[in-house]
């Protein structure tokens, strides 16, 4: 699983600006005054083979009893809480304060992995001008400026050799000994740990009608018709705002890595709800996490004809980019619909893991050119020459060739198209990626 690493401070050190930083996003809204964040807030990073979930936080007063700093106080706790690592960031500039050392004091007696990162640092001389915050016991002082990304790499190194990471596996090849890691999302109260527990037969998980019931991903085995599966529930994904309660610590980040970590995702929407922002948020993530999915619409039994329209025509349009993985309408407590979704599942993991070989992927783009080529740009029309595979889960085909940058958006759906056909690619992502040979005689080096 995903490292996780909490940017913790007090308000307006540059938390935001290094939590962009190590995302290499503009996620994070930066102003030049306090107490922008509030939310927790939520980004992938890498380093080198290594990716990592980074948490922003707002400013944080341990001791705030009320009002709105308690609730942003409350978000931090959750977000240390969640952390493998957690990096203190003060003030080189303004200098040491008396918050500083409440969260210090705050931080020392949770005994977790911390870095103190003395931001906005820039041209200030190492030693003398850092000295105070030696003062906080938390050991070395390290400045960075995230505004000018100095030292950042050297802080995410840092995080990372506190944890001895092993190099990531590569992913398995798919055979009927492996067990398929199958994650349950959905927002809350959608009647994901009622599914779970029916597969099993038994009262596994807690199922209760209150949102926010399953506080951490729980993980079962099971196996069906010979099948070993890693049955894993989540916690419900909820809108930002709606995470207050520290009970709640640890439901969005270990979501996210089940998420993650899953072979295949089953997307769990609620007929009685409709398809809502959120629905399509979590299967925004799952997709850009790159996870085989499978949607599944449950208590299909409880709404009339009316609202089944309607779902199904908010699937179409709200969950569009979607269109590759198959829709179940199923009820959970009933037992209706099941059989058929196992099918899409299995087949889901399959075409995650599918094997093309380069000159069956070679062949069928030459057809796909033959029968359309890509559109001339200026002076330019893109030669594609040959294509072989990348990666599993999700499948990734390269295609290699001359002026690809000028291949269309368009073009790349087409050619998706003809490579699902040919392999069934059914519920899984599919990434193309193109590489342009280097001409040698582009720069006149052969002149």
């Amino acid at each position: 699983m995903k490292p996780v690493i909490a940017l913790v401070g007090r308000p307006n050190v540059g938390k935001s600006t290094l939590f962009n930083r190590l995302t290499k996003t503009r996620d994070a809204i930066v102003a030049d005054f306090a107490g922008l964040t509030r939310d927790r807030h939520y980004g992938n990073g890498r380093l080198g083979k290594h990716e990592y979930i980074v948490i922003d936080t707002g400013g944080f007063e341990p001791e705030a009893t009320s009002g709105i700093y308690r609730e942003m106080a409350r978000q931090t706790q959750q977000a240390v809480a969640e952390a493998d690592v957690v990096v203190f960031v003060v003030d080189a500039r303004a200098g040491l304060s008396a918050q500083d050392h409440d969260i210090a004091n705050y931080l020392r007696r949770l005994g977790k992995h911390c870095i103190l990162v003395a931001n906005k640092a820039e041209g200030m001389q190492e030693g003398a001008q850092l000295s105070e915050f030696y003062e906080l016991g938390l050991g070395e002082v390290y400045p960075i400026s995230a505004a000018h990304g100095q030292g950042i790499r050297s802080l995410v190194e840092m995080a990372l050799d506190k944890l001895d990471l092993q190099d990531p596996p590569d992913d398995e090849e798919p055979s009927d000994k492996t067990a398929i890691r199958l994650a349950v999302a959905g927002r809350p109260n959608v009647g994901k740990s009622t599914l779970i527990n029916t597969w099993l037969g038994e009262e596994r998980l807690v199922a209760f009608d209150l949102p926010g019931t399953t506080r951490d991903a729980i993980s079962v085995p099971f196996e069906r018709q010979g099948q070993r599966f890693e049955l894993v529930d989540t916690a419900g994904l909820r809108r930002k705002g709606k995470v207050f309660e520290a009970i709640e610590k640890f439901s969005v980040v270990k979501t996210l890595q089940a998420i993650e970590s899953a072979h295949v995702v089953l997307l769990l929407l609620d007929a009685t709800q409709g398809i809502t922002d959120q629905d399509a948020h979590i299967a925004g993530y799952i997709l850009e996490s790159g996870r085989a999915v499978v949607v599944a619409v449950n208590k299909w039994d409880v709404v009339d004809d009316y609202q089944k329209q309607l779902v199904e025509r908010s699937i179409e349009t709200r969950l569009a980019f979607l269109r590759f993985a198959a829709v179940h309408y199923i009820s959970a407590s009933k037992r209706q619909g099941l059989g058929p979704l196992w099918s899409s599942i299995i087949q889901a993991y399959r075409a995650a893991m599918c094997k093309m070989p380069t000159p069956v992927l070679t062949r069928l783009l030459q057809e796909a050119v033959q029968f359309q080529s890509p559109k001339r740009s200026g002076m330019f029309r893109p030669k594609l020459r040959y294509a072989h595979q990348g990666g599993m889960n999700p499948p990734v085909i390269v295609i290699h060739g001359n002026s690809l940058e000028h291949v269309s958006e368009a073009y790349k759906r087409f050619l998706e198209g003809r490579f699902r056909k040919e392999f069934q690619l059914i519920g899984t992502p599919l990434r193309i990626e193109l590489k342009t040979s280097h001409n040698p005689f582009a720069d006149g080096a052969g002149s």
